[in-house]
């Protein structure tokens, strides 16, 4: 009963954050908008995984939530020096 209010509050979670994705005024407010997706999607996989009794949907939510965090890395340095490459540039 509980983890069924979990997901049904997740899911609401959800569906704002892709309607703020979609609608929002500003760059950032689109990217926030993409690490809550991210971070629900991972909510969605922990709570698959503990409820079919498979650990293999914790390992692929850690994988996935280090790949969010690296692509808003990515995205946060391109914002601010306008490229991705390291370094000086000439």
């Amino acid at each position: 009963m509980i983890f069924n209010l979990i997901i049904f509050i997740i899911s609401i979670s959800l569906v704002l954050s892709l309607y703020r994705a979609l609608v929002g005024p500003t760059l950032f407010d689109r990217l926030l908008a993409a690490n809550i997706i991210g971070t629900s999607t991972v909510l969605f996989l922990v709570m698959y995984g503990f409820l079919s009794g498979r650990t293999d949907f914790l390992d692929i939510a850690i994988t996935y939530i280090l790949l969010n965090l690296i692509g808003t890395f990515a995205v946060l340095k391109y914002f601010r020096y306008g490229t991705l490459s390291h370094g000086e540039e000439e």
